[in-house]
């Protein structure tokens, strides 16, 4: 087989945008397969990119044996006689990411750029890890506040006094300052029953009681920007405090120049034109979301198998369905002893799939953990269900993904974030101060502000839900995604903030509450099963 140098360059440059990079006999073994479409070459070689994004590995480095299972599924589909037009324009449609794939990003403060992590994450880190989880939580929210009109002097505005300045003045040159100032810093309790505000190089104790908040929950380890001045007894007063403004997605992309900070690769301009058009013309693709499906509870899965006799019907059925955790009505911690009836509870799922033709056919299935089911541990990120509970499922829908939680999506152009956590109750328990009602006073709106703000999905204390230190970075919200799913067993919500669409599905196996997205529109449809 002769290839010409410039396929071979082609071929890397595709992957490496992507994030990957192989070893020479997955070279050959992607060369082999281009062979067969020597007039739609770049189709096929997109193809089997976006493919590979559909299943679980272990490694960016491909090797051969990985390729070919993912060549062979795609030569044996283009084989196939049946094989229409929707497998070549669907190609680019959906990318899973499991978030233990994405890359880790630093800010260099000095160069004002962002730079990629190398080397291993290991998952047991020390106390340096620990400390870098703040600084980079800090500096990635330093960095956007930096360019914000309001909190960056002008060069040439010498006319503006520094009491109508509204700079950012570092916690360490707060001594012997007199007036108002705005400081910001990560809120930490040193000393029991005093909260200080701590910025990269030093600490100052505030005094929060007569301040006056902006919407969000204000809960220990958030970042917040405060105005206020300096007592002399050494005790920052604060007047008013909030979180760091939010900056437009554009904007954020603009200045990552090319970086993927959100997994799945980075399309080029050609290529996101191109799924922007399908986009568009899928006014019929929707994704149906399902929170809390419990496999071992009856009702439940009789009212799952009244929504897919539902779909089973319609004119065109869902492009995907999401069916998040909890997958059991019990915690599955050390006391559960029911693991193989969870296994076969899995396989009777996989059944009810797969005896609706159209649905196991033409609709994807995305299932992702909740924070009570089965896995290593309850720390964040959690990673897909154990192969154990999934592989009688699998028997019969060998297409289905399964990812982590967090999981990130991206469909077409739009980037969505499923995230399944009781978030609002614990956001309310760890509210230093109880969330202002001027601007709205339904905490599922606060809940948002505070997540978008921080760019982060659980910037909770660790104390109250732990994290893998050197994967903090897969729970971020920056640039803002498209959609945002806050999975919870609260009430179910929907509401469009800054341009981000949120929504909590509510708990299918408590009120029968479900969501339904059409990405064309960016519309969110509430449902519920009667009765």
């Amino acid at each position: 087989m002769v290839v010409s140098g410039r396929t071979r360059k082609k071929v890397q440059h595709k992957f490496k945008l992507r994030g990957f990079t192989f070893k020479v006999d997955a070279m050959e073994e992607v060369l082999a397969y281009l062979a067969h479409f020597p007039n739609d070459e770049d189709e096929a070689l997109d193809l089997l990119i976006d493919e590979m994004y559909n299943k679980s590995l272990h490694s960016s480095i491909l090797d051969r044996e990985v390729i070919h299972d993912v060549v062979a599924s795609l030569l044996e589909a283009h084989a196939a006689p049946d094989n229409s037009a929707r497998s070549t324009s669907d190609h680019a449609v959906l990318r899973v990411i499991d978030v233990f794939h994405i890359h880790r990003f630093h800010y260099d403060g000095i160069k004002k750029v962002f730079y990629e992590h190398t080397g291993k994450l290991p998952i047991h880190g020390d106390a340096v890890d620990k400390a870098a989880l703040y600084r980079d939580r800090y500096q990635l929210l330093f960095q956007r506040i930096s360019r914000d009109k309001y909190f960056s002097r002008p060069v040439f505005a010498t006319e503006m006094t520094e009491s109508e300045s509204c700079e950012i003045t570092s916690i360490q040159s707060l001594i012997g300052c007199t007036g108002r100032r705005w400081i910001m810093g990560v809120i930490s309790q040193l000393e029991e029953g005093q909260f200080y505000l701590e910025d990269l190089a030093a600490a100052v104790p505030i005094d929060l009681s007569n301040s006056k908040i902006t919407a969000g929950f204000l809960v220990e380890n958030t970042v917040i920007v405060a105005e206020g001045e300096l007592l002399p007894n050494g005790i920052f007063q604060v007047n008013t405090c909030g979180f760091p403004p939010l900056e437009d997605r554009e904007v954020s992309l603009k200045l990552l120049m090319g970086l993927d900070f959100f997994g799945g690769g980075v399309l080029s301009n050609d290529e996101r034109s191109k799924l922007l058009e399908m986009e568009k013309a899928a006014v019929n693709h929707m994704l149906v979301i399902l929170s809390d499906v419990w496999l071992d509870n009856e009702e439940t899965m009789e009212k799952l198998a009244v929504v897919f006799d539902a779909y089973e019907g319609v004119e065109v059925v869902p492009y995907l369905f999401i069916l998040m955790g909890n997958f059991c009505s019990r915690p599955c911690h050390f006391a559960f002893h029911s693991y193989s009836n969870l296994r076969m509870q899995f396989g009777k799922l996989g059944e009810m799939i797969a005896s609706h033709p159209r649905l196991k056919e033409q609709s994807k299935f995305l299932l992702i953990p909740g924070p009570d089911d089965a896995g290593s541990s309850k720390v964040l990120p959690r990673c897909a269900l154990p192969k154990y509970l999934t592989e009688e499922f699998q028997k019969h829908i060998p297409n289905a993904i399964f990812s982590s939680n967090p999981c990130r999506v991206k469909f077409y152009t739009q980037e969505i974030v499923f995230f399944r956590q009781d978030l609002l109750y614990r956001m309310r328990r760890a509210s230093l101060i109880p969330p202002p009602t001027e601007e709205t006073n339904d905490h599922f709106e606060h809940l948002v502000v505070t997540i978008t703000h921080q760019s982060h999905l659980c910037p909770l204390p660790l104390t109250v839900q732990p994290i893998i230190w050197n994967y903090d970075h897969c729970l971020r919200l920056y640039p803002t995604p498209h959609m945002i799913v806050l999975a919870d067993k609260s009430e179910q919500k929907s509401f469009k903030y800054t341009g981000i669409t949120c929504v909590n599905p509510g708990s299918f196996s408590s009120d029968n509450s479900f969501a339904v997205y059409r990405p064309c529109t960016q519309e969110v449809e509430l449902s519920a099963l009667d009765g």
